[in-house]
């Protein structure tokens, strides 16, 4: 049995670990709008080495350099909604980059899914009369 993909857009939002929006961290603030958005799901992965546009190095190897390590911030769903969230996200971007991907899923079941027990096409596919996906 082949695991149907979906077409899907993947945003990666890339900050420093010690940036802040309103005394909480932003990729924290990124998680919650996401998760109020009804997105898919958002993951939060600590760097342990990178820079940016200061193009100071910040590294987990040197205890005085360990601060502010790299942050990525990844959202996967569908294109519109994906599209759609960025506006609410855009003023944490001061000091941060946005990335988007178009990519494809893995998808036996996404929330929507679970939540009638048949696919919904939430995540780029088109369902006949008959409720069966098609390419």
């Amino acid at each position: 049995m082949t695991v149907p993909t979906r077409r899907a857009l993947r945003l990666t939002v890339l900050v420093g670990e010690c940036d802040t929006w309103h005394h909480k961290p932003v990729y924290a603030e990124i998680v919650h709008r996401a998760h109020a958005a009804g997105l898919a799901g958002a993951s939060v992965f600590r760097g342990i080495e990178g820079f940016g546009a200061s193009s100071v190095i910040h590294t987990s190897r040197l205890l005085s350099l360990g601060e502010d390590l790299p942050v990525a911030v990844v959202i996967v769903d569908a294109e519109d909604r994906v599209r759609a969230f960025l506006p609410r996200i855009e003023e944490l971007l001061t000091d941060g980059l946005a990335v988007l991907d178009a990519c494809e899923v893995l998808a036996p079941a996404w929330p929507d899914d679970r939540e009638t027990g048949q696919p919904t096409g939430s995540i780029g596919t088109n369902r006949t009369e008959e409720g069966k996906n098609r390419s």
